[in-house]
């Protein structure tokens, strides 16, 4: 059997800022969907309200899809057609609901040792929160939450 290719997609506010803070947090990559959007646009495939224009006014300036967004890992492959990521990838996908409860699933992040202060700090310069600090004696790690509180854990 082959192994499965799967993706991780995470219901999302606003997904281009936690694909910003994502790809800051995780040193990742954030995907440029220009080329997909464009050609899909040229094709009468897509309609301009479902894009965005990122960037505006700078050399960055791309468009994108309205209500996704996704990182992918710099070593990863990617498909150049389409700006998409064919390896480690995150999703992030505009829904109408506000997060209410504790996530079921979440991230660990393994940042080198001796670094996690460092770390901590630096993600919380990216927009996450401290929820809490936990020392016990199977390990110690801090949790926290990305800008629109999913929470996750740097070890």
């Amino acid at each position: 059997m082959t192994p499965m290719h799967w993706k991780l997609v995470i219901d999302s506010a606003d997904p281009h800022a936690q694909a910003t803070f994502w790809a800051a947090a995780l040193d990742y990559l954030e995907e440029d969907h220009d080329a997909l959007v464009r050609r899909l646009l040229d094709l009468g495939a897509a309609t301009p309200e479902v894009t965005l224009t990122l960037h505006e006014g700078t050399p960055a300036e791309r468009l994108a899809w309205r209500d996704l967004a996704a990182v992918r890992h710099p070593d990863d492959p990617h498909d150049p057609n389409s700006g998409t990521g064919l390896g480690r990838r995150i999703l992030f996908q505009r829904v109408p609901e506000a997060k209410t409860v504790k996530n079921r699933l979440h991230l660990d992040l393994h940042p080198e040792p001796g670094t996690r202060a460092t770390e901590v700090a630096r993600l919380e310069g990216h927009g996450a929160k401290v929820l809490r600090n936990v020392d016990q004696p199977g390990g110690s790690w801090t949790v926290m939450a990305d800008p629109e509180g999913n929470e996750f854990c740097v070890h």
